[in-house]
């Protein structure tokens, strides 16, 4: 295929190659989701999913890393800190979420998230219903 002056592959469509940054890492993690939704069902708080999360991880053999935290820097002087949901394989972002809805304050906030610990990757799981929403999000 023939890449433009931006990177992108043209074919039928016009294709960003960061959309494919991660896509069998990210597929691993929305399957290990599907597998706690359909064991627990939808509607519980969020700690439950994150947890659930953890030991789908494990059996599964995928490395994780819970609750790391992250120091938020505003003219070099520490003013807080992040505390992601997860950070699996060492370079993705997994936020959980029991919402109506993902929308755009979920999504800035998980750019924010990236930038803070530098990553590139994050995906926005939603266990509200009794399908799965997810969002994934590429910098």
């Amino acid at each position: 295929m023939n890449t433009n002056e931006h990177g992108w592959e043209m074919g039928k469509e016009a294709v960003n190659k960061s959309d494919f940054l991660y896509k069998e890492e990210s597929h691993r993690i929305i399957g290990c989701a599907f597998e706690v939704l359909n064991v627990l069902g939808h509607g519980l708080l969020e700690k439950p999913y994150e947890n659930a999360l953890v030991v789908e991880f494990q059996q599964q053999g995928i490395s994780y890393t819970q609750q790391p935290r992250f120091p938020v820097i505003y003219k070099l002087a520490n003013v807080g800190e992040y505390i992601p949901d997860l950070i699996v394989f060492d370079k993705i972002i997994v936020d959980t979420k029991v919402i109506d809805k993902i929308g755009g304050n979920e999504k800035a906030q998980l750019i924010n998230y990236l930038k803070i610990t530098k990553l590139r990757v994050g995906l926005i799981l939603n266990f509200k219903r009794t399908n799965l929403e997810w969002e994934r999000i590429i910098l």
